[in-house]
């Protein structure tokens, strides 16, 4: 590797650590800490990733790929991986009976907004609503769960009323936290993809950027962009959800795969986090 492109890594590294690292001292976690997850991931992924087609991964391949000693090299391997299923499962179960009653007309309102469902009574129920859209998980623990985060509203009639159009955690710091993990992780893996000079095919990955605006454009631009972003994510919610196998068995294909689109707002003051790249980055 050059000693450019060493150095282009190395400050590309640091800009992605500063914030994790403020999050890290935030919840308490120590470099130690930090140190041992560093050292679990390496293992793993040389492990999982950079093996020779046709020969199993050995101690001592890992050891010359990740500079660790073959001692090391093994005690990291038997360290338990670190969980976060329960959290995924439940983000996304949620997030999916969301998108049920935003897109599905039998939820609907004639003008296509989402209806107030009764809990179990009817066909279009709550009840209903996640049994279609997230298995046989039990109705009343989803409802606690949109209840808990604000989601969802009950009314007077006992109705129950949709009040936010994404499932966004608002006091759980494990919840936030997961989604730390994995909107960081998809990022970040797609920049992955595009940097792989053996992938002909590159993934979009855009953003727009100016760095000299007032602070009275601010507030007006927050709203903007949450309101055209929401709209955009919403349309394509509702096409992939009419092709996700889990939501209609019905679907043709091969395999099974995971892919989606995410957006996410910036703002920093002048000098906090800047770079050297232009205003509209592609």
């Amino acid at each position: 590797m050059s000693k450019t492109l060493v150095q282009a890594l190395s400050a590309a590294t640091l800009r992605i650590l500063r914030p994790l690292v403020r999050v890290l001292l935030r919840n308490g976690i120590s470099y130690g800490t930090f140190a041992d997850l560093a050292k679990w991931v390496y293992v793993d992924v040389a492990t999982q990733d950079f093996g020779i087609t046709g020969r199993k991964q050995t101690v001592s391949r890992v050891s010359v790929l990740t500079g660790l000693s073959r001692k090391e090299v093994s005690r990291v391997q038997d360290l338990a991986r670190p969980d976060d299923t329960a959290e995924e499962e439940r983000y996304n179960r949620a997030a999916r009976v969301i998108g049920g009653w935003l897109l599905d007309a039998a939820y609907q309102t004639g003008n296509a907004q989402p209806r107030d469902l009764p809990f179990e009574e009817g066909e279009a129920s709550f009840t209903s609503l996640v049994k279609k859209y997230s298995g046989d998980v039990p109705a009343r623990a989803i409802l606690d769960e949109l209840l808990r985060v604000g989601n969802v509203e009950r009314q007077e009639n006992g109705n129950l009323r949709l009040m936010s159009h994404a499932y966004i955690p608002q006091e759980s710091e494990v919840d936030k936290l997961y989604i730390l993990g994995a909107d960081t992780s998809a990022l970040i893996s797609t920049i992955d993809h595009n940097l792989d000079p053996a992938v002909e095919r590159k993934y979009f990955q855009r953003k727009v950027r100016y760095d000299n605006l007032p602070n009275e454009v601010l507030p007006e631009f927050r709203a903007l962009s949450a309101e055209k972003a929401q709209q955009l994510l919403e349309e394509f919610n509702g096409w992939l959800a009419k092709r996700d196998r889990d939501i209609n068995p019905s679907v043709d294909g091969t395999g099974r795969n995971m892919a989606g689109i995410g957006i996410y707002y910036f703002e920093n003051p002048e000098g906090e986090g800047r770079d050297d790249s232009d205003e509209q980055d592609s």
